[in-house]
């Protein structure tokens, strides 16, 4: 029986330690930090919308091009191909398989950006929720 465990306080990690010393022979056991929210998804494509209808340094790019020129600047390995039309797209790493952290990390990155190159935010409050 698979379980999971979200490890918020000492209840938690002893329970989880109680069942290692129940787990039959051959058990698999992964740990993780946690996956990025769905807030922090929303609030990242609203940002990436922003920064496509900025245009920032004239850069027309499509919402899903810039996801990935700012999972690139954060550090996260990314590529591009050339399609059978001639134009870049991109492929490869997911945000989906973000972090918290990491997904807060870009979050943070992109409004820096786009503070450096005067992008107006659709919603200042959304900040908030990062």
């Amino acid at each position: 029986m698979a379980q999971t465990i979200i490890l918020r306080g000492q209840s938690q990690r002893d329970f989880a330690k109680a069942l290692l010393d129940r787990a039959p022979a051959d058990a698999v056991v992964t740990i993780k930090a946690a996956s990025r929210t769905n807030d922090q998804n929303a609030l990242m494509w609203c940002l990436l919308s922003d920064l496509s209808r900025a245009k920032p340094e004239g850069r027309l790019h499509t919402t899903e091009v810039w996801k990935q020129l700012v999972m690139h600047a954060c550090g996260h390995a990314v590529q591009f191909e050339l399609g059978l039309n001639g134009q870049p797209f991109p492929t490869g790493f997911k945000s989906s398989r973000l972090t918290k952290n990491e997904m807060s990390d870009l979050i943070e990155w992109t409004y820096q950006y786009g503070a450096e190159h005067g992008v107006v935010w659709t919603d200042p409050e959304s900040r908030r929720a990062a």
